[in-house]
């Protein structure tokens, strides 16, 4: 798959972070095997990295923002 494609079907960061909390208070449950916890674990591992792509990109938007307004 494309990184093109790849970012194409990546939730946005709302979903991501809402599928990460429902991640957490599984694991929090501790209902699931140990299985099942390792799956859910390593979801959440890109969850998160979706959701501080995400984070990062809004940052260094606001940063050249205001670089931009420092400039004029």
């Amino acid at each position: 798959m494309s990184a093109a494609a790849s970012e194409a079907s990546e939730p946005g960061y709302e979903a991501a972070r809402a599928e990460l909390r429902e991640i957490v208070g599984k694991l929090e449950s501790g209902n699931q095997s140990l299985e099942e916890s390792l799956a859910l674990w390593e979801r959440g591992e890109v969850l998160a990295d979706i959701c501080q792509r995400w984070l990062d990109g809004a940052s260094t938007r606001l940063d050249e923002a205001i670089a931009e307004h420092d400039a004029t």
